[in-house]
């Protein structure tokens, strides 16, 4: 691989070439890239299950399989996606033909995180390649052999200059915002964020961040505890609780609390068993530090169920605790692992009021019957995205834009979403020579009353 600098300038040729605008050039890569995709289906499904013992039904339904559902659903929009747009004319413009045309910006670069290694770096990319970008790929050095495979895999497949991998850790990644980039698309939590943004900032590029935060599951006094339970601790615990979308913690109505708390302990052993450490459905924590930080939450107030850790094979048992309030260590900051505060409420408006207190979530899941409560909870809290009665579930549809708000990010994509974020929107007024209206010409007089009659 050439260097950092060597490798944009290359891109930047291979972009300036217009190779990239081909509507026919982009279907193709795409096609080829699924192709490629499948070719290396198993290597990928190895090296998530040594980074993060990630299990096969879990890495593929949650990256491989998504990947390929979302390249079909370019693939089936993307002529329509990629035409002039014609919008109404104004009068002052009479007679015109207005458009707006989408353009890609050039080089883009997308940074990808390590709990979903590869759906996170090649997600992002997907739009970035529909819309006619060269894109680098900059995958997370923790998920490091996710990386190799993925450096590997696209790396010796596609032109270089056009899509390329480049691996490495912090300072590969500083050396890249060096660079005079187009786009960046970046993955990962809100300190790395804020250095991501002042980096972009330097050189004025435009830039999404997809974040994180403390994303509330409320369960409602009418709600089916059973059902929410089970929905609860399957968002919470699937990739052994790293995931941004996860649950991070839960307020339940004071006098369902127990019940909850019964339900979710059921379903966790339904799920995992009574020794979730030797369950073949269970994921590990990436890696030692990760280990350390989230085996202090367990000091938080009282052990409802799990609790179990070890360190030498990075595991913690999904986790659920009680007496739990805003002061304690784990209501901080997000959790991103498999443990699972539980928090009480008398009235609904108390909750809001303090939820809406805090950095606005990436997601919030309310589960109630009762039509108005879910409205009420819609428009009076500030969040990225969610579900009623169910957690994580509107990350499938791809006709639904994902992103975060303030703290949790900014920016969305998935779908048509992806290929517009990675598109300027490039306005043109087509107009004819003749008529050619005199009114707005020197000299002015006479003219200011008709000007005001025009716009009003």
């Amino acid at each position: 691989m050439s260097s950092i600098t060597e490798l944009v300038s290359k891109q930047r040729d291979f972009f300036n070439q217009n190779t990239t605008r081909d509507l026919a050039f982009r279907i193709e890569q795409l096609k080829k890239l699924k192709s490629v995709l499948k070719d290396y289906e198993d290597d990928l499904l190895e090296a998530l299950k040594q980074d993060i013992r990630k299990p096969s039904l879990e890495a593929y339904g949650a990256e491989i399989g998504i990947l390929y559902w979302e390249i079909d659903h370019i693939l089936k929009h993307i002529k329509s996606w990629a035409e002039p747009e014609r919008v109404t004319g104004s009068l002052i413009n009479f007679p015109s033909s207005n458009y707006i045309y989408p353009q890609p910006y050039g080089v883009a670069l997308v940074i990808g995180a390590w709990n979903y290694p590869l759906l996170l770096s090649l997600s992002p990319a997907l739009g970035a390649i529909a819309a006619g970008n060269c894109t680098i790929v900059k995958p997370s050095e923790i998920s490091g052999h996710t990386s190799t495979i993925l450096a590997e895999m696209i790396n010796s497949n596609f032109e270089d200059g056009y899509l390329n991998v480049v691996e490495g850790a912090v300072d590969t990644t500083q050396g890249l915002l060096n660079e005079p980039l187009d786009y960046i698309f970046f993955t990962g939590s809100t300190r790395v964020g804020k250095i991501i943004m002042k980096k972009a900032a330097e050189q004025l590029t435009p830039l999404t961040l997809e974040l994180g935060g403390k994303s509330p599951a409320i369960v409602h006094s009418d709600a089916d505890v059973e059902i929410a339970a089970k929905r609860i601790a399957w968002g919470k615990f699937i990739n052994a609780g790293q995931t941004c979308v996860a649950p991070d913690y839960i307020y339940v109505q004071e006098d369902i609390e127990e019940t909850l708390l019964k339900h979710l302990t059921e379903e966790i052993r339904n799920f995992y068993g009574y020794e979730p450490e030797k369950s073949p459905d269970y994921a590990r924590i990436i890696n030692t530090k990760h280990f350390n930080r989230l085996k202090k939450y367990l000091e938080d107030g009282t052990l409802v169920t799990g609790g179990q850790t070890n360190e030498q094979d990075l595991f913690i048992a999904p986790t659920v605790l009680k007496n739990i309030d805003w002061n304690d260590n784990i209501m901080q900051e997000e959790i991103f692992g498999p443990i699972l505060p539980v928090m009480s409420y008398k009235e609904l408006s108390d909750i809001i009021a303090t939820v809406r207190s805090k950095p606005s979530p990436l997601s919030l899941y309310f589960f109630s019957e009762d039509e108005s409560l879910q409205e009420k909870i819609i428009e009076e809290l500030p969040f990225g995205g969610g579900c009623i009665n169910d957690t994580i579930a509107h990350l499938g549809n791809l006709n639904l834009p994902f992103g975060g708000l303030g703290q949790s990010g900014f920016g969305s994509y998935h779908g048509k979403r992806s290929f517009d974020l990675f598109s300027h929107k490039k306005s043109i007024v087509k107009k004819p020579t003749w008529p050619d209206n005199p009114m707005r010409y020197a000299p002015y007089s006479g003219k200011l009353k008709w000007l005001k009659k025009l716009f009003n």
